[in-house]
């Protein structure tokens, strides 16, 4: 009979992301600590290189002090959310009634060829996962991506290409 050990998941958050969390859950009452969970989920992506893993949804679930499944629900429901790997570099391709009709399937057509993979792929050397998002709300400057915190608007394949040819 083997015995079964416990563990606390929550200490697979690093002392500066609970300090980020704590942050956040200073925001809301006391009792609804669980408020923060969508910038838990950001903060440990963060953390964990883009991605969340079952065991860090389980640590922010444990953390927050809420269901586990409550926390799948978030970060399944969210684009902004990853949970697999994604390369150092997300360009999230909105792909929306406004953007389609200023052209984003060229832009898409361009970018998968360029990069030599499809919407939901990374690049071999892991650089680039390209991401079919829905609104990013910048519909008047359409067709446009997300990379990071930043927004690259009015795309043609010359303004991605020049794009590309600046990453690290």
């Amino acid at each position: 009979m083997s015995a079964q050990i416990e563990v606390d998941k929550s200490e697979l958050i690093s002392e500066d992301s609970r300090a980020e969390i704590d942050q956040w859950i200073a925001k809301y009452p006391a009792d609804q600590k669980q408020s923060a969970v969508m910038a838990a989920l950001r903060i440990v992506q963060d953390q964990n290189g883009g991605w969340l893993t079952d065991d860090l949804m389980d640590a922010v679930a444990e953390y927050l002090e809420m269901l586990a499944i409550a926390v799948y629900e978030v970060a399944t429901f969210y684009s902004m959310y990853e949970l697999k790997p994604v390369g150092k570099h997300k360009l999230c391709i909105c792909t929306n009634i406004s953007c389609m009709l200023r052209g984003s399937e060229e832009i898409v057509e361009h970018l998968e060829n360029r990069l030599g993979v499809k919407l939901s792929g990374t690049t071999e050397d892991g650089k680039v996962t390209l991401k079919e998002v829905e609104c990013l709300g910048a519909c008047v400057n359409a067709p446009m991506m997300q990379v990071g915190e930043q927004y690259h608007e009015n795309l043609t394949p010359d303004s991605v290409d020049a794009f590309l040819d600046g990453l690290e």
